[in-house]
């Protein structure tokens, strides 16, 4: 093969070639700079497609975010209307000259206390103006105690003001009411006193800015709760009590759904996906941490709907840790139904009829309660829900005792390979005496909060019609 010098040709406009000579006597053109440009212009476009694409993902998740809720965005809207209502005492001559430079923390004030529901704005806005007031105060009567104890002692006296008092709300924050409830305000307490004593030492008008932080302080907490009331509320107790019904209703699905795969035909022996629903119960069992912080919240929102003062939201947490219960259960049920080693199917027909009636029976029991808590009202039509699935339920332990005896009389090899069936079948009539846990769970929860009932006929029209007796002057209501 030769190679010969790179060479100018007119034909291709001047551009440097080498020409290779392969021992066929074919000639093979590379240009240089051509395919260097071109490749150049293709990552390019490459790069631009790609980030094309990102951002359209990225776009399709947000608005995905959006539309499934559309409450975020008009959080996000609430936010900004805050602020900008805030900004006006910071960017209007009058109203800056009252509140003077500490308007500032107004604007700082609703970043920090504006949340999603009603109950998080009215926690944390209720707890910055309570540590705020009592951190100003007592920073107030240390200073004072410091400003006559003369110039000596007047540093030791802030310092240890600020150590033992630091140390001892740091240390409340592990009681566990006050870490449930104050946490955020011990913390503002601690920021507030150690800021007013630390300033208190070289500036002489302590209380005019004491004052002034207290005042724009309480007006972006009187902002922030108006927007968050006012426009769109989202309420904490309303969110705990949709959670709770939808996990009801997704458990309810779960049970029918496990039982309804484990006696599914089997296609060539190879076991089929789990249904729609079977894995209902996740959402169950990883629904603490939301309840409880919903719940926590949930007390400091005033009275609203049918959500009085002293509603129980503190049951909807035992509701809840029912649920889990039962959940668990259902979870060791899921596990054995898909579990590589299986009963076979004409040992699982015998107990398929009453199985599945029991799971049916259950779910309808979670769907009646789900039923009940969502219209916050009671019905015996969940009462005979329980009776029929506890009938059920004998039903199906008699079968049980009976299997064993059955498959003897076909082959004694059957009974160990019923073994598994003999699980789920135990597992399941667990599941049915948890369930009545949930219920009972439910029916606390409708005492407490005075659920209304729907079989009560209604009530009779106050306005009496009176009936006059033409013989007496006597009127009969």
């Amino acid at each position: 093969m030769e190679m010969a010098a790179a060479t100018r040709d007119g034909k291709n406009g001047g551009v440097p070639e080498w020409r290779v000579t392969v021992p066929e006597g074919a000639s093979v053109t590379v240009e240089h700079e051509a395919c260097r440009a071109a490749r150049a212009w293709a990552w390019v476009v490459s790069c631009v497609v790609v980030l094309g694409e990102k951002v359209s993902g990225f776009a399709k998740r947000i608005w995905k975010i959006g539309a499934d809720d559309p409450r975020r965005a008009v959080h996000g809207l609430k936010v900004g209307l805050a602020l900008a209502l805030v900004s006006v005492f910071y960017y209007t001559r009058p109203l800056y000259d009252g509140v003077g430079g500490a308007a500032m923390w107004a604007i700082m004030t609703v970043v920090v206390i504006f949340e999603y529901t009603v109950g998080g704005c009215v926690y944390k806005g209720f707890n910055r103006v309570a540590a705020t007031v009592s951190a100003g105060a007592i920073a107030l009567g240390v200073h004072w105690i410091a400003a006559n104890a003369g110039h000596e002692l007047e540093p030791f006296i802030r310092s240890g003001s600020v150590f033992l008092l630091a140390s001892m709300a740091t240390f409340s924050r592990f009681i566990p009411t006050v870490k449930a409830r104050f946490d955020y305000g011990v913390t503002i307490f601690i920021l507030t006193y150690s800021l007013v004593a630390v300033s208190g030492y070289r500036v002489e008008a302590l209380l005019a800015m004491a004052q002034q932080r207290v005042c724009t302080i309480g007006i972006g907490v009187f902002m922030c709760l108006s927007v968050c009331v006012l426009i769109c509320p989202v309420w904490a107790g309303q969110e705990l009590h949709r959670l709770t019904v939808r996990n009801m209703d997704k458990l309810a699905g779960a049970v029918e759904a496990c039982v309804g795969d484990y006696f599914v035909e089997q296609a060539d022996g190879k076991q089929q996906p789990p249904s729609a629903g079977a894995d209902g119960y996740k959402c169950v069992l990883n629904s603490k941490a939301s309840e409880d912080a919903q719940a926590n919240l949930a007390r400091w929102e005033p009275a609203h709907g049918r959500f009085g003062f002293r509603h129980p939201y503190e049951q909807y947490k035992n509701v809840g840790a029912a649920m889990r219960h039962c959940a668990y259960c259902v979870e060791a049920l899921s596990g054995c139904v898909r579990s590589e080693i299986q009963a076979p199917e004409h040992v699982k027909r015998h107990l398929a009829d009453g199985c599945t009636t029991v799971a049916a029976r259950c779910a309808r029991v979670l769907g009646e309660a789900a039923s009940s808590v969502g219209a916050m009202t009671t019905s015996w039509s969940l009462e005979f829900a329980v009776a029929d699935m506890n009938t059920a339920v004998q039903e199906l332990q008699s079968d049980l005792r009976e299997l064993p005896s059955k498959l003897a009389e076909e082959s004694p090899a059957t009974v160990i390979d019923a073994v598994q069936l003999f699980t789920v079948t135990s597992l399941l009539i667990e599941v049915s005496t948890r369930v009545e846990g949930v219920v009972d769970a439910v029916d606390t929860l409708a005492s407490l909060a005075g659920f209304r009932s729907a079989d009560a006929k209604p009530e009779a029209s106050e306005t009496e019609t009176k009936v006059i007796n033409p013989d007496s002057d006597e009127e009969a209501h």
